[in-house]
């Protein structure tokens, strides 16, 4: 009797171990925060990962708007208003889309936050473009990183990296 519960206790760990590990997001959410003025930055965006793949480029085609994550629209809300590289941002919630480029990107806010990917994108809804250098990098960032600095945010994903100026 007491074999059968322990192999039944042994056999429901094994099962709940898969399932969470099972249910492990291969691109989890991820939220990045900060300060610019008195403005509050906030980026929600779903990570992935590299995984051994080639992304600019290759996963992510140059030149074509991307969702700037993985899943659902990234989004971009600030607070108050905010001039980012050196245009005025209204306060607000936006989706936030990149159109990647080897020497320079374009930084896209659009006024439809939540949609999934890029597959509904309206270029007529976009409130804000800028572009920006795309720079390589010699560190390897695994998971799509984005960072609110005080002057400025920044993105970061296998060997890429853009930079936007932002100012209150």
């Amino acid at each position: 009797m007491n074999f059968k519960k322990s192999l039944l206790a042994f056999a429901l760990l094994a099962f709940v171990g898969f399932a969470a590990n099972a249910q492990e997001k291969a691109s989890p959410a991820k939220t990045a925060e900060g300060t610019v003025g008195d403005a509050k930055i906030t980026i929600n965006y779903s990570s992935p990962a590299v995984k051994g793949r080639v992304i600019w480029g290759d996963l992510v085609p140059l030149g074509e708007v991307w969702r700037a994550g993985a899943n659902e629209a990234t989004t971009f809300t600030t607070t108050k208003d905010i001039m980012v590289e050196g245009k005025k941002l209204p306060a607000g919630t936006y989706g936030f889309f990149i159109i990647p480029g080897e020497t320079e990107s374009t930084l896209i806010f659009n006024k439809v936050a939540k949609q999934w990917g890029a597959f509904d994108y309206d270029a007529s809804q976009d409130v804000l473009r800028v572009s920006v250098p795309s720079q390589q990098t010699s560190s390897m960032e695994e998971r799509l990183v984005y960072e609110v600095k005080p002057s400025s945010f920044e993105i970061r994903w296998e060997y890429g990296k853009a930079s936007a100026k932002l100012g209150s």
